[in-house]
């Protein structure tokens, strides 16, 4: 016995020697998104324990279940078990209420004293955003109390539509995993799931009245390797929610005050559907569920009865489904190859007098003839449609809200029509595209990059618009197409941390938003992320590189940073960076070839290096005038891009490396500074002809020593791709006598008229160019 009690005393003593004591931690209402006020108040600070109770009015079902949401919260945060009660409680009381008055139904109030929390909504989903703000101020971690301080927090969200989408035609993710995606958006304050069920790639969603479209078109016989390889994996995928899967997910969702608006695409990216019903085609078929990405021209035939039968019972499948307002009706992207040589449709336009106008081709009012039948099926049925900007071809519906994602003109165009906009572009909101540049350590994507500070920087509102257009301007959402996309992990990859900057740009005002101070913020909202087991993008670590090129010191200078200024060692010799190399300062001055290379290192561990290889030639760093401009949506870093030292390296065409032309070509002037003996000319030209960019058709060089008269040089002309020409960097060289030059005048032609074998055939493509070099 005595050995024993020496024994228990010993290890007690151990315990109290190297357990550190639970202290109590502090919640910060600095949260994401930011609330419009938080201020500090006398009141005294509460102390949140085991014993703090978390009241609700009796009889209130909805903040019944937000109390014991906030209970599970702050157990998966603290440890700490909180009891749920209609009691009115005086002390060491959590209170929810929706009696809040306020001319925002989501507004909300938090009030700390020493004895209360309460949190006061303007309705039931004003209370739950407050909810959300004080469960994302506490910190994670066991604890046996968490200070609250005394603070007041007033806020409500700037646009009332804060979406979010996600594609599961083309990659199915099951239905726990859509909850798992509705509480993420509930994390974010997003009140609005867009939820893409129908494409080319197969059909999700149980229709009754059609059951071969889960039967038949719910299944692809295989799928495309990588981006149309024209190589298959062999494998039959598929996958479909039943119609009481998806009642319980309207449910769950609305729990947690989200809408659900279902998207049905129309008349294109049907092919699935063509598949089950090959009649409501222009030709009959056979069709099969697709197994690549891209746009297909099977499309519905409007000409027939039957696909506006179809369209109706559909639609009233889907409207007795979910009780959102809206219904989208997708609208996008579709061909009307088939219906120009269509009995059917051809008869449609004629009896419907659809004829082109000089602003649209009859075709288009074909379309828009569809577009507005679906619309007034909804609007017969209590509903609002909503379609994505190419609605706008051939006149809107009367009553159609818009998507805007083939940048903002859409929008800007719907909004002056007085309709109903939701800001969606692809250049900042399309979460498919790259996290990072550093693609070697990033899943695949379909393409483009979009850092997180380039989503938070993106403003709704166009400053083109008038302030009484502004007001149609109700919201902004972001895309995640799935087509690269394979998974649920990777589903939260993509969207997060990017999330997090689109509920600031949906709720904040604009003067409000400050990414520097906003990735302060984020650190607790990731240790949320740490907490829930999501599986965000650590790429927000790493270090981030901003290059300037100064043509006036012929140089280029790289600004490095990280979100947290952990400390950043760099080398300029190819070498790996270590703790023990040169530690970053201050802006780098790079004037001659080298490899830069960068990693910050914390106490766990270094990043990701960064790497950013420079190559000097004549032109580099030295002035450049563009005489042709680029296409608007494809300027990225401008004219200085040509001539930055840095070669891309993949045809990750939106990535910032490339420039892109449409309808008109490259055309630039260098100045070297000097005259100077050169005798080569080079440029990397990006070949991705699903995309419709082509490679130059003609590459001109000529020179000149005052700037204004130029004398030819070299010149070549490159056939046109056919459809087998891969897609590439192709780089054009041009060699000439030595000559003495100031000036280079450089010209690549791009391809005006896109081949017949193509499907964009009789338009004008896109050259995209990087580095110009002169040697």
């Amino acid at each position: 016995m005595k050995l024993f009690a020496k024994t228990a005393v010993f290890i007690a003593t151990l315990l109290c020697t190297t357990v550190p004591k639970l202290q109590a931690q502090s919640a910060n209402f600095h949260v994401v998104p930011l609330p419009k006020v938080v201020r500090s108040t006398q009141a005294g600070d509460f102390t949140l324990n085991a014993r703090t109770l978390i009241c609700y009015p009796q009889g209130n079902k909805q903040l019944k279940q937000q109390a014991t949401m906030l209970a599970n919260y702050i157990k998966q945060a603290t440890g700490l078990q909180l009891s749920t009660t209609t009691l009115a409680a005086q002390r060491n009381c959590i209170k929810l209420s929706s009696v809040l008055r306020h001319t925002n139904p989501e507004a909300y109030t938090i009030r700390v004293n020493s004895d209360m929390v309460f949190v006061d909504g303007a309705s039931a989903a004003g209370c739950f955003y407050g909810v959300q703000t004080l469960r994302k101020a506490l910190p994670t971690g066991v604890a046996q109390q968490v200070l609250i301080p005394a603070t007041e927090v007033n806020d409500w969200p700037r646009f009332s539509y804060r979406g979010a989408h996600l594609d599961v035609a083309r990659h199915f993710v099951t239905a726990d995993s859509v909850r798992r995606f509705i509480d993420i958006l509930a994390l974010h304050n997003i009140n609005s799931f867009h939820w893409h069920l129908t494409d080319d790639q197969g059909w999700r969603i149980e229709i009754k009245k059609y059951p071969l479209l889960t039967k038949i078109g719910a299944r692809r016989a295989q799928t495309v390797i990588g981006h149309n390889s024209g190589q298959y994996d062999g494998t039959p995928y598929g996958g479909y929610y039943t119609q009481k899967d998806i009642k319980d997910i309207v449910r769950y969702a609305a729990e947690r005050h989200i809408t659900i608006i279902p998207e049905i695409d129309m008349p294109g990216h049907m092919q699935a559907a063509l598949a089950a019903y090959p009649e409501l085609g222009c030709t009959g078929g056979p069709y099969q569920v697709w197994q690549q990405w891209g746009v297909t021209d099977s499309v519905l035939c409007v000409g027939n009865d039957k696909t506006l039968h179809f369209i109706d019972d559909v639609l009233n499948e889907v409207v007795a489904l979910f009780p959102s307002e809206y219904i989208h009706i997708g609208g996008d992207e579709c061909p009307k190859t088939m219906w120009k040589r269509c009995p059917k449709c051809q008869a449609r336009i004629a009896a419907e007098h659809l004829q082109a106008d000089g602003r649209h081709t009859a075709e288009e009012r074909l379309q828009s003839f569809l577009i507005r039948h679906a619309e007034q099926h909804l609007n017969q049925l209590g509903r609002q449609m909503i379609g994505w900007d190419e609605t706008l071809e051939g006149g809107l519906a009367p009553n159609a809200t818009v998507m805007s994602w083939r940048g903002e003109g859409g929008g800007i165009e719907a909004a002056r029509l007085k309709h109903k906009v939701i800001m969606t572009p692809n250049t900042y909101l399309y979460f498919d595209y790259y996290q990072s540049a550093d693609k070697a350590h990033e899943p695949e994507a379909i393409g483009g990059y979009l850092p997180l500070q380039h989503v938070y920087s993106y403003e709704p509102v166009p400053r083109s618009l008038a302030p009484d257009e502004q007001q149609y301007i109700i919201g902004a959402q972001a895309n995640l197409w799935t087509e690269y996309v394979k998974t649920f992990k990777q589903v939260e990859y993509m969207e997060l941390p990017r999330l997090a900057a689109l509920s600031e740009v949906q709720w904040c005002d604009a003067g409000q938003k400050d990414y520097g101070q906003f990735v302060t913020r984020l650190q607790r909202l990731i240790d949320t992320y740490r907490l829930q087991g999501y599986n965000f993008a650590k790429v927000i670590y790493n270090v981030g590189v901003t290059l300037a090129t100064d043509t006036t010191n012929h140089c280029i200078r790289a600004t490095l940073s990280t979100i947290d200024n952990a400390p950043i060692h760099y080398t300029l010799d190819g070498t790996t960076p270590t703790a023990a190399s040169p530690r970053y300062a201050e802006p780098l001055r790079i004037t001659a070839p080298c490899q830069l290379r960068a990693a910050a290192f914390r106490p766990w561990g270094a990043t990701h290096e960064v790497q950013r290889t420079f190559n000097f030639n004549k032109a580099t760093a030295c002035p450049i005038t563009l005489l042709q401009q680029p296409h608007p949506k494809q300027v990225y870093g401008g004219a200085t891009l040509l001539v930055d030292g840095l070669t891309a390296g993949d045809t990750n065409y939106a990535s910032g490396r490339w420039i892109g032309f449409c309808g008109n070509d490259l055309e630039a002037v260098i100045d070297l500074g000097s005259v100077m003996p050169i005798s080569r000319a080079s440029i990397n030209t990006c070949v991705e002809k699903g995309y419709w960019l082509f490679d130059a058709r003609r590459f001109e060089v000529s020179a000149s020593a005052d700037g204004h008269t130029f004398t030819p040089l070299a010149a070549e002309d490159y056939p046109a791709l056919t459809e087998q020409s891969p897609n590439q960097i192709n780089t054009h060289t041009l060699q000439f006598a030595t000559t003495a030059a100031r000036y280079v005048k450089v010209k690549v032609v791009s391809e005006h008229t896109i081949p017949a074998w193509h499907p964009g055939h009789g338009n004008p493509g896109f050259v995209f160019v990087d580095e110009i070099a002169v040697f």
